[in-house]
Parts: structure tokens; C-alpha cells; sequence
């Protein structure tokens, strides 16, 4: 998919330190717009009516949607499926500000593996321990938008026919929840209605210091029938 590369900068206006993500020459993640991420894990484990949580996080990142999740103290397990071996070694070398946190938490497990290919298969799961286990949420933050993807082999997910293999490994009242650089979609609406009872499009706005004003992403959040 191209050149992986993590830099870490100083910001000239604030003197910050920044850590990036690109993929060639895409920006994939920044330390500097981190609220979309954060309201990927707050919003998807908000509705689940549990005190014993499981969760399933589909791309490691910088790691902001993980610590969110952990953050929670009704998760009872999280395993972060990383297509990126590379991703995953930043981590536990500690060359990213949250890595040492994650990887310490006993809940925590990091997978190495292409998410859209265990959503894929319908005869294993995402967890190798346990391959029919199923999980309270789905959290996901891989491509731009469901209409922009990384790679052509992630598109079929964000179909119908997708998005009901995700709803099969979830409990009952289970939720899936999506991030996307994007304004929200009629048309993925559409196909998320067709595996899910609660459908919503959540606007997550916040600050640009390098733009000025305000940008936002989209967090679509589904919850599985009870």
C-alpha cells in the first residue's frame, strides 16, 4: 500500500511534540486531532448494557482508540487487530506516547493480522485464542471513509453483505462502530440498516490549529437487535 513511516516533530506554534503516521505520501494519523478517535471509543461502548465488556478494535494507530477504550473500567478484554507488524513494534519499543500503556494493560492484546480478512472468514474470529468468540463491540479506524479506502480488497466490508458478518460476531445488543474523514454517507446508511437496528451518524467537531476554525469527522455507530 506503499512507504509506513512514524516522524515525530516539534509544532513551531505551540511547541508541542507531534507524532505522524503516513502512508506514502498520505497523512494517516496525528497526535494533533485525536477527539475523532476518542469519540470512537466513547460513543461505541456508551449503549452496551454490560459491566464485563469486550471489545474488538480494527487498526492500532497511534493508539488513541485503544487507550479510550481501556479508559473504560467496565472493559473486561480488548484485542487490537494490526495489519502492520511495524504499527505494533512502535508500540512495544515505546516510540509512541501511549504504547507503553497499552501493551502493559493485562486486558490488551495486540493482533497482528488483516482485519478485513477475519471479518472475511466465516469460520474463525478475530480473537486466535478463540476463534466463535464474540465481542459487546466492533470499533473501527483503518480507512479515510468508507467510500476512500486504503486498499480495493477493504470495499466488500462496508457493504450489506459485510456489515452482516460484523453484526454475526457480536452479542445480542452489540454494538459496530466506524470513524470517517468524510461528512456522513446516505448511501452506507443505507447498507448499515440492512444488518442493524439502531443506525446513527455522530458529527465530531473540533479545532484545527493549522487550518484555523473547525474540522470534523463521523463516527457511525449500530447496535445488533437484543
Amino acid at each position: 500500500m506503499g512507504e509506513l513511516s512514524l516522524r515525530r516533530r516539534m509544532d513551531p506554534g505551540t511547541g508541542e511534540c507531534v507524532h505522524e503516521v503516513k502512508l506514502g505520501d498520505a497523512y494517516l494519523m496525528s497526535s494533533l486531532f485525536t477527539a475523532g478517535e476518542n469519540a470512537l471509543a466513547e460513543l461505541g461502548l456508551q449503549d452496551i448494557n454490560s459491566d464485563c465488556i469486550s471489545v474488538v478494535v480494527g487498526g492500532l494507530g497511534l493508539g488513541y482508540t485503544a487507550h479510550a477504550v481501556l479508559q473504560n473500567k467496565r472493559v473486561n478484554s480488548l484485542l487490537v487487530v494490526e495489519a502492520m507488524p511495524q504499527v505494533i513494534a512502535w508500540h512495544r519499543n515505546g516510540l509512541v506516547p501511549l504504547g507503553s500503556t497499552i501493551v502493559s494493560d493485562s486486558r490488551c492484546l495486540l493482533v497482528e493480522g488483516d482485519f478485513f480478512a477475519m471479518a472475511r472468514d466465516k469460520s474463525g474470529g478475530f480473537d486466535p485464542r478463540n476463534p466463535e468468540a464474540k465481542v459487546h463491540a466492533i470499533l473501527v479506524d483503518i480507512d479515510h471513509s468508507p467510500d476512500n479506502v486504503l486498499d480495493e480488497s477493504h470495499i466488500d466490508l462496508y457493504r450489506a453483505s459485510g456489515l452482516s458478518r460484523l453484526a454475526d460476531r457480536l452479542y445480542p445488543g452489540g454494538v459496530f462502530a466506524l470513524w470517517s474523514n468524510d461528512p456522513p454517507q446516505a448511501h452506507f446508511m443505507k447498507e448499515l440498516r440492512q444488518s442493524f437496528a439502531k443506525t446513527t451518524a455522530h458529527i465530531v467537531s473540533f479545532p484545527s490549529p493549522l487550518r484555523g476554525g473547525n474540522e470534523t469527522n463521523t463516527i457511525y455507530l449500530v447496535q445488533k437487535d437484543l
